[in-house]
């Protein structure tokens, strides 16, 4: 059930209208993401909170969008997006 739609408000002899419009507030990050040090070979996951679930998330390294593949895991469980770096190496930096 909607909120949205037109409103009247009726005296017999005249009335009054107002259209109602309800929008979705926009999604936030409520947790960010948190700075990360570890050694060679080691996995590393970095993850942030957002303020709603099941949001189309894109996540970038200097710039350039990363995919999923041998390297990242991409992920989300709930409001929680989480990035998997496998295997890291200095050029993860």
């Amino acid at each position: 059930k909607t909120d949205a739609g037109l409103y009247t408000c009726d005296i017999g002899t005249d009335v009054a209208k107002s259209k109602v419009s309800v929008q979705e507030k926009p999604t936030e990050i409520t947790k960010q993401l948190e700075d990360k040090t570890s050694t060679v070979g080691q996995d590393i996951s970095v993850s942030c909170e957002l303020s709603k679930p099941d949001v189309s998330i894109r996540w970038y390294k200097d710039g350039k969008a990363i995919r999923k593949s041998q390297k990242y895991d991409l992920h989300q469980e709930g409001t929680r997006a989480i990035l998997i770096i496998h295997d890291s190496t200095v050029k993860d930096s």
